[in-house]
């Protein structure tokens, strides 16, 4: 198996089953043109992420890393008209290109972006009582992926998915002796769920479009 069969399999998925959209393609393209990284889901794992709020029937999202608001998209469109979404995006470019992509796609009434780490951003959601949130994706700096799920939990109520995404790292993950903080902070958020007992989590490998990687699936029991 190589990395274009991977892509080219991706690709038969996406035009079967994930048909073109204008609003998610021109978000893809003024991201690019901003400069942002290349590094947004791919179609096909936008359209799990839509269908997983669905399926969970979400009224609320937090979302933490927003980059071009591609994937954030993909989920507000699963919300009901009166639903909302909160993104965290460090990045002040990276927020106003979302914003602006956001709108377009006439979403920006049910989302919110809000810049800065969300280390800090969390914190305040907590003090105004934004939660609980019915569904939570975490794909952000991967050094702090244990601090997030922490907050996750905080911000969440029984029954509350979360998802992490790029948890396999290309198998760096199981490099326990690694000085990559991505890699680090990945396995301290796989020791910290494992210990959880509020958290029934299981993980997958994927390949696809984006290489080799994966996700972690967790469901909040109490």
């Amino acid at each position: 198996m190589t990395q274009d069969q991977w892509t080219t399999v991706d690709r038969y998925f996406t035009d079967l089953l994930v048909p073109a959209d204008d609003a998610l393609a021109a978000t893809l393209a003024d991201s690019t043109a901003a400069g942002l990284p290349e590094i947004a889901v791919a179609p096909n794992q936008g359209k799990l992420l839509n269908l997983l709020v669905t399926m969970q029937g979400a009224r609320t999202v937090l979302e933490i890393g927003t980059l071009g608001g591609y994937s954030t998209i993909w989920m507000a469109r699963a919300l009901p008209a009166d639903g909302r979404m909160i993104s965290l995006e460090y990045n002040p470019t990276h927020a106003d290109v979302a914003r602006a992509n956001i709108a377009r796609a006439g979403l920006d009434k049910i989302v919110e972006v809000r810049t800065g780490a969300a280390l800090d951003t969390l914190p305040q959601l907590e003090t105004e009582g934004a939660g609980p949130f019915d569904f939570v994706f975490i794909d952000a700096d991967k050094a702090n992926n244990p601090h997030y799920v922490a907050w996750a939990l905080k911000l969440s109520r029984p029954g509350t998915v979360i998802v992490v995404d790029n948890v396999v790292r290309g198998g760096k993950v199981l490099d326990a002796d690694s000085d990559d903080p991505a890699t680090t902070g990945t396995r301290e958020m796989f020791e910290l769920v494992s210990r959880e007992p509020r958290l029934d989590a299981t993980a997958f490998q994927t390949v696809g479009t984006k290489g080799y990687d994966g996700f972690l699936l967790a469901r909040v029991v109490a």
